[in-house]
């Protein structure tokens, strides 16, 4: 039954993207709006494969861990409409903590950075995944085994609302009225992407944008003459990207600053700190960058 609905999701969504894509790609040509490159799609493609490919070799492992879990639940929920209603709002509810983990902690943000390494923004970019995510996010979802969740179905729930999540990177939709105020549309996920000190780590949520509101992470995407045009990617771009390159540059940036003359607590935020945390200064996290922005006021070129 569990295979039959992963069968079925793949049969369903394929289509959908092959469509989306091919319409987005079109608007793209017609708009003359350069969304698109060759290379940074292949990289998209490669990204989404490792992924893939992980996730489905350790797949076995967090299966079992969520089912030993679920075999202690402390709770049952019977009716299947309130089963798979709260199964949905309780997998975006944690999901939105692992994000914000990944945005704030340097080690998994080096996981996490290659999701955010294009500069473009299209369909695809929702394909270049976390390499290395699928070996500790089983973690976050240990709440929702004890609480009655079978393990298969947390996993295909996951796999489901990714279906969103992928779908709202675009340029070519704009904001979506009332639903602004509930979901994450392409307008929130826009800023989420960009590397304008105003919108960094901001907007983390999937498919629900009430837990950033909620936990003041939500900023919504103004329009240029309130602020400058959004800049994807990261505050420092890749330095020649490659297929190895883009998944390990940041564990080699933690390498290099390991060998700083530091004391060990300063090595330790070099791991576990935020992202741009430096002893001196050198280097800025996106908190002091906003603050250095409100101070000057909003920068015109890559930082």
């Amino acid at each position: 039954m569990e295979a039959l609905r992963e069968q079925l999701l793949i049969l369903i969504s394929t289509p959908i993207y092959l469509l989306v894509i091919g319409l987005e790609v079109a608007l793209s040509h017609f708009r003359r709006i350069p969304s698109y490159t060759w290379r940074d799609t292949w990289h998209n493609l490669y990204l989404m494969l490792l992924n893939s490919g992980i996730d489905l070799l350790f797949r076995g492992v967090y299966v079992v861990a969520l089912d030993w879990f679920f075999r202690h639940q402390l709770f049952q929920l019977d009716h299947p409409l309130w089963y798979w209603f709260w199964l949905v709002v309780g997998m975006d509810f944690l999901f939105y903590w692992l994000h914000r983990v990944d945005h704030h902690s340097r080690f998994f943000w080096a996981v996490h950075v290659t999701h955010h390494s294009s500069e473009q923004f299209n369909l695809t970019v929702g394909f270049r995944s976390s390499v290395f995510q699928p070996l500790y996010r089983f973690i976050y979802f240990i709440p929702l085994a004890l609480a009655g969740f079978k393990a298969l179905d947390i996993v295909f729930i996951f796999s489901a609302t990714q279906i969103w999540g992928i779908l709202v990177h675009t340029e070519h939709v704009g904001k979506l009225g009332w639903l602004e105020y509930i979901l994450v549309t392409p307008s929130h996920h826009r800023v989420h992407h960009a590397s304008n000190p105003l919108y960094l780590d901001r907007n983390l949520g999937m498919l629900l944008i009430v837990w950033d509101k909620w936990f003041g992470t939500f900023q919504p995407e103004l329009e240029d003459r309130q602020y400058e045009p959004i800049r994807y990617g990261l505050t420092k771009s890749v330095e020649r990207p490659n297929a190895l390159r883009i998944v390990f540059h940041e564990w080699l940036n933690i390498l290099r600053d390991l060998r700083k003359p530091v004391r060990w607590r300063e090595k330790l935020l070099y791991v576990f700190g935020p992202p741009g945390w430096s002893h001196d200064g050198s280097t800025l996290t996106s908190d002091q960058l906003r603050a250095d922005e409100q101070q000057s006021g909003p920068v015109k070129e890559k930082l």
